[in-house]
């Protein structure tokens, strides 16, 4: 058909890969050629399962001249060797959330891709699904007037009632803050726009926890990390965001994320998923109404950012799900939890633009 097609290699073959691999191979534009994983076999078991895809080692596969990016799905502790690997060998680059461990990490591979003239992307990319983008047609057209207010929650009673090895929610880059907040952080700037300045508090309802499933049920570990974070974010539009995150809640029916404006309020979907409802009341009509699908990639699903991130490449325009806007998401958070520690407003230095909105019934290839 002669269509161009940006090859990919995926370094880390974990459980979220079998979910890039699905996805990558209906999207257009893209193609996985290659994976690498420290635990070879494993690689080689995903590459056996997938007709065309090669395993290799890592450093075979960042000097593998048919991969043009890198699609970084290790832990995070291992984000910004990775990242800073795919750039020095010349190739693109797009990873899990977070960015890095922090912004120290973070900052030199921004740089480092700036001085190369590569790219690097972030997830999450669930904000170019229909769910989050017709939350921003909406605020786009007015419809709830000027926003001047939203709230953000996300709590749990804790991922060890349900993760066999939870320790790691537990210990510093973890907590809910860390772990869902790149999700609704990122939600918020893509319908608000930046955060300028943040003040929040952050505490912990137990030291220590316990192993609900699996072979080490019963085992206790200690919690090294705030578990329940509450703040306020104030957007550079003057709009100001209340958050909370917790793993101390055992329920609630808290809003994932609503919008407030001067002529009415929005509902936004959960922003860990590409689609959901999206509702609206207004001050002429105050009941809860569905709003249309009025933007997104249509069934979108995890990779949808590596292919805008291809289309980009070869256009030669901006990609949505970048390098700025996920330091600029870590900026925030962890400019929250210092704002916890120091029992003080702290500013956010970081800024970005929001990212360009997805049309209604546009493909990650030509959006």
């Amino acid at each position: 058909m002669g269509e161009q097609v940006t090859r990919v290699g995926i370094v880390g073959t974990g459980v979220i890969s079998g979910t890039y691999l699905d996805h990558l191979a209906k999207l257009p534009g893209v193609e996985v050629a290659a994976v690498a994983d420290l635990d070879v076999a494993r690689a080689q078991t995903v590459a056996d399962a997938h007709p065309g895809v090669r395993a290799l080692s890592s450093d075979d596969l960042m000097a593998d001249p048919d991969v043009e990016i890198v699609l970084n799905l290790t832990i995070p502790a291992a984000h910004a060797p990775v990242h800073r690997a795919a750039l020095e060998a010349g190739k693109h680059t797009y990873g899990e959330k977070p960015l890095a461990v922090d912004r120290a990490e973070a900052k030199p591979l921004l740089e480092l891709a700036e001085a190369k003239g590569l790219r690097i992307g972030c997830a999450p990319d669930t904000v170019l699904g229909t769910g989050t983008q017709t939350a921003r047609a909406v605020i786009d057209r007015g419809d709830i007037g000027v926003p001047t207010a939203a709230s953000a929650s996300f709590v749990t009673p804790g991922h060890e009632l349900w993760h066999p090895a939870p320790e790691f929610y537990y210990q510093p880059g973890g907590g809910p803050l860390l772990d869902m907040g790149p999700y609704y952080v990122t939600s918020l700037v893509t319908l608000l726009g930046p955060v300028r300045r943040v003040t929040g508090r952050a505490g912990r309802s137990q030291d220590e926890r316990k192993v609900h499933s699996g072979p080490r049920a019963g085992e206790t570990f200690p919690v090294d990390v705030p578990t329940h974070v509450t703040g306020i974010l104030e957007h550079e539009s003057g709009a100001l965001t209340t958050v909370l995150m917790s793993f101390d809640v055992w329920a609630a029916r808290l809003p994932r994320i609503e919008i407030y404006g001067t002529d009415g309020s929005l509902s936004v979907p959960d922003p860990n998923a590409f689609d959901g409802a999206v509702e609206i009341a207004t001050s002429a009509q105050r009941e809860w109404t569905e709003v249309p699908v009025a933007g997104g990639y249509a069934g979108a699903g995890r990779g949808v950012g590596v292919a805008d991130l291809a289309r980009a490449i070869r256009t030669g325009g901006p990609h949505r799900a970048d390098g700025a806007l996920a330091f600029h998401v870590l900026d925030v958070l962890e400019s929250l939890l210092e704002a916890a520690a120091k029992d003080q407003p702290v500013d956010v230095t970081s800024t970005v633009e929001r990212p360009a909105a997805v049309p209604l019934g546009a493909s990650p290839e030509t959006a």
